[in-house]
């Protein structure tokens, strides 16, 4: 979930938002936070489901063995337990942990030598995951020390990182793409995005990201994985997620665009509440 240049609400230190995840499980890891002595660090174990595991040889080939296994992992992920709404990137969200189970169960599916491009990447988890499988394009706003954070949290976790990642920026609200990424977007088939829908003018600036990362030639899918947040209002007199239904309306007016929901039937790796509330759409050019 990345931050990005929004209204002065989203910086209101009087409101501070802590992820439901740390009321679910225990994430404590032994090892003491290195990036920032406020910070805290959070281990999140998952386990390869059987058929899958990881191994690259020589070439950086992945090498799936004949043998079914079972290994358990972890990845350690230094962030913030609270922030305001415009810093909720410095914390792990459901979407994120929902975004790297489906990765490990679509590992077979990326091409070989393509790379996968994360918008909104916070503190990096699922870049993580996704370097497992492929070369990585991290992204996010550079705000809150968001991108030095990926990067140490990338170094912390060279015992699964397979592939390359390059973190940058990619702020939603500019007009262009990063250079790199537009020379790079023919081999990025697989665009992944979590926990990004929770302010309107944020979707609106991710609507805009995703026409542009859409629009150039080629075969390229994004995968978006969020929760719905529900509200009671008095006005409807009934609990609606009104964030989510807006998303719903930026893509039914989207040109050009189809999107589809992902059914969310892949097996969980990680340990969270794969509540009801969490959903997947996958965005291509119609």
């Amino acid at each position: 979930m990345g931050p990005q240049d929004t209204p002065d609400v989203m910086d209101d230190e009087d409101h501070q938002i802590s992820s439901e995840i740390y009321e679910e499980v225990d994430y404590s890891s032994p090892r003491k936070p290195t990036f920032n002595p406020c910070y805290v660090v959070s281990r999140f174990e998952f386990s390869m489901p059987e058929g899958i595991a990881v191994m690259v040889d020589a070439d950086g080939d992945l090498i799936v063995p004949r043998k079914k296994s079972h290994c358990n992992k972890y990845v350690d992920i230094e962030n913030k337990k609270s922030t305001v709404l415009g810093l909720v990137g410095l914390q792990v969200w459901r979407g994120a942990l929902l975004l790297a189970d489906w990765l490990i169960h679509n590992s077979k599916n990326i091409p070989k030598g393509a790379h996968i491009l994360e918008l909104g990447s916070g503190v990096g988890l699922s870049s993580i995951i996704a370097s497992m499988f492929s070369p990585v394009f991290c992204t996010d706003i550079d705000k809150g020390d968001i991108l030095p954070l990926i990067k140490h949290n990338v170094e912390k976790n060279k015992h699964i990182v397979q592939h390359p990642i390059e973190v940058l920026e990619l702020n939603f609200n500019s007009e262009t793409l990063p250079p790199i990424i537009v020379e790079a977007l023919p081999n990025i088939p697989i665009i992944i995005a979590a926990d990004v829908v929770y302010d309107d003018s944020l979707t609106d600036a991710f609507m805009s990201t995703v026409c542009k990362l859409l629009g150039p030639s080629g075969a390229r899918s994004i995968y978006v994985a969020l929760e719905k947040r529900y509200v009671f209002t008095i006005a409807d007199c009934d609990s609606v997620a009104p964030c989510y239904e807006y998303f719903l309306q930026c893509l039914k007016q989207a040109k050009g665009i189809k999107s589809e929901e992902v059914a969310l039937d892949f097996p969980q790796c990680f340990r969270y509440d794969r509540v009801k509330e969490l959903v997947m759409w996958k965005l291509s050019k119609a």
